[in-house]
C-alpha cells in the first residue's frame, strides 16, 4: 500500500466542511462593526462554560495570556514559587517567570507524561503558592492527588489545560478541577481558532472578575484603571469562529480516540515500543498520540516515516529545565530527561482514515 504524504495535523478538511458556517460568522461580525469584546465573545464564554461544566469562562488573547492572567488572578507574584512540570511547552514556566514568580520544576509520571504528585510534594517549600499541572497531550493529570496535596499545604491549582479541551477525569471535565484552568485555542488544538485565542475557566466569581479586569488593561470600567493589566482580550472574530466549531468538538475528540485505538491495536506487543496508556477514570482526548521508543531508535523511526511521507514530531526534545534560560539552575530530572529522548508523536486528527492509521503503524513496526 502506498501512503500519500500525511502531516501531523490537517485542518483543511475540517475548514472546508464548515466553510459556509465560518463565512457567515465572519460576515456577521464584519457587518456588526463590533470587533472587541462583543456579543460573540460573551456568547462563546457562556457556551464554553456550559461545555466545560464550570460557572465562569473568560476569553483571552492566547493560551499564554490565560496562564499569566490566571496566575495573577490567583494572587501569585514576586517572591512566590510555583511548581510546574519540565516536560511541557515552554509557556507553562514562562508565564510564571513573566509575573515575577519562580518556576520550580518537578518530575512526570513516566506512563502519562503528566506531573507526578509525589515529585510535586517533594518540591514544596514555604514559598510555594501554586502548582500548575499540565494535562499533557490530552491526558488528565492525577488531580485527586494534587487537590489533596494542595489542600494539605495551602496552595492553589491552576490547570494548564491547553492540550485537553474536553478531557474528563472522574466524571468531571478538565477545567473545573482546580481553582482555575488555562486553555489555548491555537489552530492545531482540539478546538482551534484561526489565530491566537485562549480562555480562563473557573468556578470562582472573584477569579473570573479579576481576569476580566486584567485582560482589559486593569479596568472594569472604561478609563478607570485600578491595576496594571494587559491587552489580552479575545478577538470578536475568533470568538465567532470558535462558536461555529465548539458544537463539533466532542465528536472530533471521539474520532481522535478512534485513531488512537487503531494505532494502539496495531502497535501492541512491539519490543521496545510503548503506546500511550490511559489512566483509570480518565477520558483522553489525544491532542497528540505519543509513543516511547527505547534503545536510541526513536530518531531512526522518525527518519523512516519521514522518508515515506509521514510527518512526526518530538514533543518535547529539550525539557524546560535544560533550556538556556533556566539551565544555570543545575536541575536534574532523570525521568523527564529519559522521556524527552524517547518520545515520538504520530499524526492524529479527526479526519485521519483508519487505512492511513494502520499503514502508519505498519511503517513504525517495519522501522523497528
Amino acid at each position: 500500500m502506498t501512503t500519500a504524504k500525511i502531516p501531523m495535523v490537517d485542518l483543511s478538511q475540517q475548514t472546508e466542511r464548515l466553510m459556509p458556517e465560518l463565512e457567515k460568522a465572519l460576515a456577521d461580525v464584519l457587518r456588526s462593526g463590533r470587533f472587541i469584546l462583543g456579543p460573540n465573545v460573551e456568547a462563546f464564554e457562556r457556551e464554553a462554560a456550559e461545555f466545560l461544566g464550570v460557572r465562569h469562562a473568560v476569553g483571552v488573547g492566547s493560551g499564554t495570556d490565560a496562564l499569566v492572567l490566571g496566575l495573577r488572578a490567583l494572587g501569585i507574584g514576586p517572591g512566590n514559587e510555583v511548581i510546574v512540570p519540565s516536560f511541557t511547552f515552554f509557556a507553562t514556566a514562562e508565564a510564571v517567570s513573566l509575573i515575577g514568580a519562580t518556576p520550580v520544576f518537578a518530575e512526570i509520571d513516566p506512563a502519562s507524561f503528566c506531573l507526578d504528585p509525589e515529585s510535586a510534594r517533594a518540591a514544596l517549600t514555604p514559598r510555594t503558592r501554586a502548582i500548575v499541572p499540565v494535562h499533557l497531550f490530552g491526558h488528565p493529570v492525577d488531580m485527586t492527588a494534587l487537590r489533596a496535596l494542595a489542600s494539605e499545604r495551602g496552595v492553589v491549582l491552576l490547570e494548564d489545560a491547553a492540550q485537553a479541551f474536553g478531557a474528563v477525569q472522574g466524571g468531571t471535565r478538565i477545567g473545573g478541577l482546580g481553582e482555575a484552568a488555562a486553555f489555548s485555542f491555537f489552530p492545531s488544538k482540539n478546538l482551534g481558532a484561526f489565530g491566537e485565542a485562549g480562555l480562563v475557566a473557573t468556578n470562582d466569581a472573584r477569579i473570573a472578575d479579576s481576569v476580566r479586569s486584567l485582560r482589559a488593561h486593569g479596568s472594569r470600567q472604561r478609563y478607570l484603571n485600578t491595576e496594571i493589566g494587559y491587552n489580552a482580550r479575545l478577538d470578536e472574530m475568533q470568538a465567532a469562529l470558535l462558536r461555529v466549531k465548539l458544537p463539533y468538538v466532542a465528536r472530533w475528540n471521539d474520532e481522535r480516540r478512534r485513531v488512537a485505538a487503531e494505532y494502539t491495536a496495531a502497535l501492541g506487543g512491539v519490543a521496545g515500543l510503548v503506546p500511550p496508556t490511559v489512566s483509570a477514570g480518565c477520558t483522553h482526548v489525544f491532542h497528540q498520540y505519543t509513543l516511547r521508543i527505547s534503545d536510541g531508535r526513536r530518531d531512526a523511526v522518525a527518519r523512516a516515516l519521514e522518508s515515506a511521507g509521514i510527518s512526526t514530531q518530538v514533543y518535547y526534545p529539550i525539557p524546560i529545565h535544560q533550556l538556556p534560560v533556566y539551565a544555570d539552575r543545575g536541575v536534574s530530572l532523570p525521568v523527564t530527561e529519559k522521556a524527552a529522548s524517547e518520545v515520538l508523536s504520530l499524526p492524529i486528527f479527526p479526519e485521519l482514515s483508519s487505512a492511513n492509521a494502520r499503514e502508519i503503524a505498519r511503517l513504525v513496526r517495519a522501522a523497528l
